[in-house]
Order: C-alpha cells, then structure tokens, then sequence
C-alpha cells in the first residue's frame, strides 16, 4: 500500500475528475486551510447543516432513524451547541478509483478547538459528497465555517484492485447528494 502524492492527485482530478470542484493549490488567507497538500486533499464544508436536537425528545437510533432528532440550516456558519453534534457533507464531489482507498481525518485548527470531525473511508469505487460528522466536545458553544478546510483526505493505493468494489456491491451510500442520514 503506498500513500499517494500531491502529484497522482492532481493527475487524477483532471483526467478522471476525481474531486469536483478542484482547488490545485492551499488557500489558507484568513481562511481554515483547503486544497491540495502534499500527501492529501482539505476538503470543505459546505453550508447545509443538520444540528442535532433534543426538541423533540428524540432517542438516536441508527436502525430507526428519526428526522426530528436534528434541524437543517444553511448559512455561513454553524453553531453547534455545547456536547452537540452536527452532520454536513462537502462542497467538493468525490469519485474514488477501484484501486484506491481514502481515510479522512480532521483539520488541527477543528481539533484544538475540541470539535471532532469524522468520516468513514472512502471505499474503493465510490462516489458522491462526503457527509460530515462534527462533534463538539466542549461545555461551550462551537462555529463551523462554511466553504473552509474541514478535513484532509489521504489516498491510499491498495497492492490491486478488490474483487468487489463499492460501486460493483451498489453500496447504500452511492452517489449520495447531500447531507445523508442514516441507512438500514
């Protein structure tokens, strides 16, 4: 398995539009840092939210799935209450080669500010915006920032491609939209 580079991801956005839109470069001027990077891709969030809420005295369950345990916002900014989450997706759009795996971790500046932010890999063959988990850790309220870094992907390149990938298997989160809840 071998970590790919700055070089194979900008190769791979333009012939096979890997990640749309594409920002070739850091930007980073009184913005949380996105774009290209050496061994990754900072992705942003976009500004469609869900705010988890208790309003409506909602129990979470990922069998059973309620769409009154959150409200949807769009905005510039998120306000994600004191021991809260909130759900996003990303402004870019991500088609993942058959050979190809992607783990995504957190931006440092979310991070030293006690707000998590977690994706599950992207397998082999998908496609679609990545929804977004933020967690506020902290007993204060905490802002996301629409259209900034929110988390770098890293590309993994596996020793061939799987016999089943992601697409092949017609994965339940294929080619999602926008912010997805969860899926039986």
């Amino acid at each position: 398995m071998t970590v790919l580079s700055d070089k194979w991801i900008k190769k791979m956005a333009k012939s096979n539009k890997m990640i749309t839109p594409f920002v070739p470069k850091q930007v980073r001027k009184g913005k949380i840092s996105f774009g290209l990077s050496s061994y990754g891709y900072d992705a942003r969030v976009s500004n469609d939210f869900k705010v988890f809420t208790n309003v409506n005295s909602a129990v979470v369950d990922p069998k059973n799935f309620k769409k009154d345990s959150f409200i949807s916002r769009k905005s510039n900014t998120c306000v994600i209450p004191p021991n809260s989450f909130a759900l996003a997706r990303t402004v870019e759009y991500f088609k993942i080669p058959e050979n190809v795996m992607v783990i995504c971790l957190g931006k440092s500046t979310y991070a030293r500010c006690g707000i998590i932010v977690n994706v599950t890999p992207l397998e082999p063959g998908w496609e679609g915006y990545v929804t977004l988990e933020f967690s506020n850790t902290t007993p204060l309220p905490a802002k996301i920032y629409a259209n900034e870094g929110a988390a770098q992907f890293v590309f993994i390149k596996g020793n061939e491609k799987p016999d089943v990938s992601y697409s092949k298997r017609k994965g339940k989160y294929m080619k999602q939209k926008g912010v997805t809840l969860p899926k039986i």
